[in-house]
């Protein structure tokens, strides 16, 4: 378990900058730069353009005033007395000052415009990645893949998609600052050129060389620190928490624990000690390209080819050249390495506009008399046996329907494409005779209310919980709500509450309460009875309820229905509460086998009836047996 985890699907482009060439990194930067200058032009363009237009007034202002800072160093250096060339040199001095004071103002409206533009990007990434993953058909939801991609672009994709903008602006400034460093430097002296070059390349291949230990070592921290995850979560975890102190296990877990976290601590010391040999060769290396440089710069000066002034400032191009390279290598690897999680969000994005429900003009009605199922087949994607073989049945308004069968028999299956959360691979599900795929799939998914056995429970108020069905956590019918809760029994449960409808149901918040199981089924039933659906879904609602809370839940949705007009359907593997019903159908390997009446079906002497009484005899007591085998 600690040496085999596979890779977390949130990490598999950890350390991607580290694997990179060069020239990949380099090749890629300009396509990420333009992705993330669109992104921030769809954004807030007067924000983009404002910031455009300061760095490169920034980058202009820092090559100005180097040349004037060589202006300043021809005065001093030239011949005459002190205060004369001090003199001299004064509107030089103050032209840098300028400079200087007008590229801080640039620099300062370049970070007013990142503040503008770099929230609006995040939070039209995120409010455009959340609509598009809330409206994905179902089957995509249960596509692990598709699982994973998305909570992938969820913590990855959206928060470096924040970040980037900040260090693809970096990366501008860096780019911009050594272009200017050597434009200077061409300027001085076209020789000077290859000089700059000789001085910066050792320092940029220190800083590549300890950017990708940085990248590597991380991607090893990375994965030794997910299997200290799993110690320390069952060390933590409340469900663990009794089995861990009967079985003495902790200190198992402990010592496993502290092995790998001592293993942390080395791979911190021998990422500190290799970036300090990678930093020292980088230093010593560039100490010597710069020693080649000074002393080529000294050779020129005196056989007259430069200028004193033209040599010193040729020295501030040089070091403001080696500081830009190595800024541009440590965030050029950073923007190479989150840009792909940035793409991956995207590319989520666009898989997820292709599986969008469908849209249409038709719309589910308010109202329907009979949703006829026809010959439907439907298989499970990588399934070979399909869920549904050509099952046929007629629902119609004011009955209720069972279905029945084993675990896998097609029952749920079936129930989900009557909400249409699936849609028939053949064959049709007709509501009065219009086929649901012609319809809006939002508006059949309104007219439907399911009740799951395992609900969401929402950390809202207690009204929202019953609203929520409905489309909304503010606004309510008050005599509906009240009906829906005192038919499925939450109107106890809620006066119970401090507060009452306004207790917030999540220990998250402050004051808020906990229920239990059986508690949120209730709250739960009446969420789908106050939607007023035309079609009411129950599948295994009352599993966590004891047994005279399911009783009144049945008696209230079979008998006592708060529409009479409303088709019900209940899924069911406890046979007694589908007595009551109108009509059983009988799932077996997703076909329809019975279908009746209990009575008829009893009769039948079948599947179900064999189910039935099976259950039926769990209940009978040894002394009731006893009592029955006596003469």
């Amino acid at each position: 378990m600690t040496e085999g985890l596979e890779e977390a699907y949130w990490s598999v482009h950890d350390g991607a900058a580290a694997s990179a060439t060069v020239p990949q990194v380099l090749a890629r930067l300009p396509k990420i730069t333009l992705l993330i200058g669109r992104l921030a032009w769809q954004a807030d363009r007067r924000s983009t353009l404002t910031a455009v237009v300061c760095q490169l007034g920034s980058a202009a202002m820092a090559a100005f005033g180097l040349v004037a800072s060589v202006h300043v160093l021809q005065h001093l250096f030239a011949a005459g007395p002190t205060p004369d060339r001090v003199r001299a040199a004064l509107p030089q001095i103050l032209l840098v000052a300028g400079f200087l004071s007008a590229r801080a103002l640039l620099e300062a409206a370049v970070a007013v415009a990142q503040a503008r533009v770099t929230p609006k990007i995040r939070t039209e990434l995120e409010c455009e990645f959340l609509r598009l993953t809330a409206h994905v058909r179902l089957e995509a939801v249960e596509d692990p893949d598709w699982h994973d991609e998305v909570y992938r672009a969820n913590d990855r994709g959206l928060f470096y998609a924040r970040m980037i903008v900040g260090q693809v602006v970096s990366l501008l400034s860096a780019v911009l600052g050594l272009i200017g460093s050597a434009g200077v430097v061409s300027v001085l002296h076209p020789a000077l050129l290859p000089l700059l070059l000789l001085s910066v390349l050792p320092v940029g291949a220190a800083a590549v060389g300890n950017a990708r230990a940085r990248f590597r070592s991380f991607k090893r921290w990375n994965a030794l620190q997910r299997r200290v995850r799993v110690f320390s979560w069952l060390l933590l975890d409340v469900d663990a928490a009794a089995e861990l102190r009967s079985d003495a296990v902790q200190d198992a877990l402990l010592d496993e624990h502290h092995r790998l976290t001592v293993r942390i601590a080395e791979e911190d010391t021998r990422l500190g000690v290799g970036s300090a040999a990678l930093d020292l060769a980088g230093r010593t290396v560039g100490g010597i390209g710069t020693g080649i440089t000074y002393a080529a710069l000294a050779a020129m000066l005196i056989a007259g080819w430069l200028p004193l002034a033209a040599g010193a400032g040729a020295v501030l191009a040089i070091q403001a050249g080696r500081a830009s390279l190595t800024r541009l290598v440590e965030v050029g690897h950073l923007v190479y390495e989150h840009a792909l999680w940035v793409d991956d969000l995207l590319a989520v994005q666009e898989r997820c506009r292709g599986l969008l429900s469908r849209t249409s003009a038709v719309q589910a009605p308010g109202r329907v008399e009979e949703i006829a199922v026809q010959d439907v087949r439907f298989t499970y994607p990588g399934k070979d046996v399909p869920a549904l073989d050509g099952i046929s049945f007629t629902l119609r308004a004011g009955e209720t329907v069972a279905f029945v069968g084993l675990n896998g028999s097609g029952k749920s299956t079936c129930a989900k494409l009557l909400a249409g959360l699936y849609e028939a691979q053949h064959g049709s599900v007709r509501w009065d005779g219009v086929d649901v795929r012609d319809m809006d799939a939002q508006s059949v998914h309104r007219r439907v209310a399911c009740v799951l056995q395992d609900p969401v429970r929402f950390p809202f108020s207690a009204l929202a919980n019953v609203t929520a069905g409905a489309g909304t956590l503010t606004d309510v019918v008050p005599e509906r709500a009240m009906a829906a809760a005192r038919a499925a029994g939450a109107d106890r449960v809620v006066a119970a509450l401090p507060g009452q409808w306004d207790a917030v149901l999540s220990k998250r918040f402050k004051d808020g309460q906990q229920l239990s199981g059986g508690q949120w089924a209730k709250i739960a039933v009446a969420r789908g009875l106050y939607q007023e659906a035309v079609l009411l879904l129950l599948d295994e609602p009352t599993a966590s309820m004891d047994p005279p809370s399911e009783h009144a839940v049945y008696e209230a949705v079979l008998r006592g229905r708060l529409r009479p007009d409303q088709i019900t359907v209940l899924v069911s593997h406890r046979l007694a509460s589908v007595v009551a019903c109108d009509r059983i159908l009988v799932f077996d390997g997703g076909r329809i086998v019975e279908s009746g009446s209990h009575a008829e079906l009893m009769c039948l002497d079948g599947d179900y009836a064999a189910m039935f009484t099976l259950q039926a005899s769990g209940y009978r007591t040894d002394a009731a047996e006893a009592g029955e085998a006596t003469p």
